[in-house]
């Protein structure tokens, strides 16, 4: 038997799951263990992932919350069964940096997407550059995301941006209410390039950064790239796979 480590979120179905669990399976330290097993919700998972990816194991997430896209389906039963027959997913994800007015310097990392939004009842104005190339002089509005292919069917769907499969080697930048160029409905770029976004006005029209469910508040200057030297292992169930979801939520668009 593979050696667990298991961490459970604080909601009444993790509470649950972790006496059964704890009833049968030993607890393994996260250095000594061969698999981190997460119980809780996505936003539990994500923060969990990218607390310990350095341990370099693979997570099995439990699903105890509500979507859980990046869980398997919530079980008390076979449980260890289950991880054992698990097929792994690799993701990559975005390195940031983020300046504030205070110019202090704030490193992030987003599995799921980064959020640049207003902070006040003024809308952000904004400059967008890929590479060395200027790709919108200046946006006003809520702000904007930029998605990666394991995050394009989370908040980036639900502001009407497209879907990624996790093998298309693509970001997907998608604006949030934007008001100039009104008609804009964003890009899908190569996950090589490197996105620089700059706050035209941090005085009158503040804006937070977000890195899933990170925020850094009155960002002058960000940048943003995929790190393909840190990847996560993410396992699951066989029918359950990430890219079996993201394209069930294609369909569900179209439908």
């Amino acid at each position: 038997m593979k050696k667990f480590s298991f961490i459970f979120d604080n909601s009444n179905k993790a509470r649950y799951l972790k006496k059964i669990i704890s009833k049968k399976y030993k607890n393994y330290s996260i250095k000594k263990s061969e698999v981190i097993v997460v119980a809780g919700g996505d936003g539990f998972m994500l923060k969990t992932i990218k607390k310990l990816y350095e341990y370099k194991k693979p997570f099995y997430g439990v699903n105890c919350g509500s979507v859980g896209f990046l869980l398997n389906k919530y079980t008390s039963k076979r449980i260890i069964e289950r991880i054992n027959k698990a097929k792994p997913t690799m993701i990559y994800p975005l390195q940031i940096k983020a300046i504030s007015k205070a110019k202090k310097i704030n490193s992030l990392l987003a599995i799921n997407e980064l959020s640049i939004l207003r902070q006040s009842k003024q809308t952000s104005l904004i400059q967008l550059k890929i590479n060395r190339k200027i790709l919108i002089k200046k946006l006003i509005g809520d702000g904007i995301l930029l998605s990666t292919p394991a995050g394009s069917t989370a908040y980036n769907l639900s502001v009407n941006g497209p879907i990624l499969l996790l093998n298309s080697k693509k970001l997907a930048i998608t604006p949030i209410s934007p008001f100039r160029p009104r008609r804009w409905k964003g890009k899908i770029i190569s996950d090589r390039a490197r996105i620089f976004i700059k706050n035209l006005d941090p005085k009158k029209r503040p804006i937070a950064a977000v890195a899933d469910n990170n925020e850094i508040r009155n960002i002058i200057s960000i940048s943003a790239s995929v790190n393909k030297k840190i990847k996560f292992k993410l396992l699951f169930n066989t029918g359950e796979s990430l890219l079996k979801k993201i394209k069930s939520e294609q369909k569900r668009k179209i439908n």
